[in-house]
């Protein structure tokens, strides 16, 4: 019995490592795909399987006769599979884990079901010839996924206890506003993407918004979400939120970067690398908003006994899960 118990001591944290392990590899590998999917579109690729779910009427893998065009978009849908196989693993873990964790299976099925109606829409986008509104969308169901891979990986660090707030209600309606601004963002981002070059495929249509004018209405847009940014800062340190205040930090160092790639890239006429690079920023900018979001609320363990209020709880207010 005794062998039994110390087994079950050093099972149960292993269980937990791996648990964390794997949400952290979901977020990572759906990032790298959104990455990789944004290789085909600024390599040309987007085309490079014409068809879908097979890559040609008579095949479901490339074909030398389609050149390295096909090999790039052949490849990012098999990276499909992998970050699949990630996914499933998780909802495996989740299932195995024991004690049972109450939130977990619905999070790491909402990922593992994600990455498939993901690849649905990225099949809609060949079948459209690459319409751009498509596109867009097939980059905001990534941003979904990638989301909720990052809810289960904090939730999976979180205890089982009651969640409270641990800064004030106005400020985390002020955090909602900026998470709803970056999803705002986001969305624009990909009207700018569809108004320009990189379309994925030279004779791709383009969604007819004049570039000009939706660059700066995204512009303006990622002027606000600094400035909302730059607002919590100020707003948590003065309620004594340490871990909040880090978090928005993080998030508008991020903003200032992902901004002057931005810049850089619109008045140097948009150069793949810097589109790129642009989109691995957008994943980053999104999980650091979610960062801020997260950081307004804590989990306590239902085992632990009462303590003292922390400088940086600001008077925790139980709010619902």
């Amino acid at each position: 019995m005794r062998r039994i118990c110390a087994v079950n001591r050093i099972v149960r944290p292993v269980s937990g490592i791996l648990l964390r392990r794997l949400a952290l590899a979901s977020i990572i590998a759906n990032v790298g795909i959104v990455v990789t999917g944004g290789a085909v579109r600024l390599t040309a690729s987007g085309l490079g399987c014409p068809t879908w779910p097979r890559c040609t009427d008579d095949s479901y893998v490339t074909t030398p006769e389609m050149g390295v065009y096909g090999v790039i978009e052949f490849g990012n849908r098999m990276l499909t599979f992998a970050v699949g196989l990630i996914a499933l693993a998780t909802v495996l873990a989740v299932l195995a884990h024991r004690p049972r964790r109450p939130g977990l299976l619905v999070l790491a099925v909402a990922v593992f079901l994600g990455i498939p109606a993901q690849a649905v829409i990225g099949g809609i986008t060949v079948l459209t010839n690459l319409n751009p509104w498509v596109v867009g969308l097939h980059f905001l169901a990534s941003m979904a996924v990638i989301a909720a891979a990052y809810a289960l990986w904090r939730r999976i660090g979180d205890p089982d206890g009651p969640t409270v707030a641990v800064v004030p209600a106005p400020l985390r309606a002020l955090a909602r506003v900026t998470t709803g601004v970056t999803v705002a963002v986001l969305v624009v981002g990909t009207w700018v993407t569809g108004s320009g070059p990189h379309a994925g495929d030279h004779g791709a249509a383009r969604n007819g918004l004049d570039p000009e004018t939706i660059s700066q209405v995204h512009a303006d847009g990622v002027f606000l979400l600094i400035g909302l940014s730059v607002a919590l800062i100020f707003a948590f340190r003065a309620v004594g939120a340490q871990r909040a205040t880090r978090a928005a930090i993080i998030l508008v160092a991020v903003e200032l970067s992902q901004g002057l790639i931005g810049f850089v890239q619109y008045f140097t006429h948009v150069p793949a690398i810097l589109v790129g690079t642009h989109m691995l920023g957008s994943c980053l900018v999104l999980l650091a908003a979610l960062s801020v979001q997260w950081s307004t609320r804590e989990r306590r363990a239902v085992t632990s006994a009462p303590q003292a209020t922390p400088a940086d709880a600001a008077a925790p207010v139980a709010v619902t899960a």
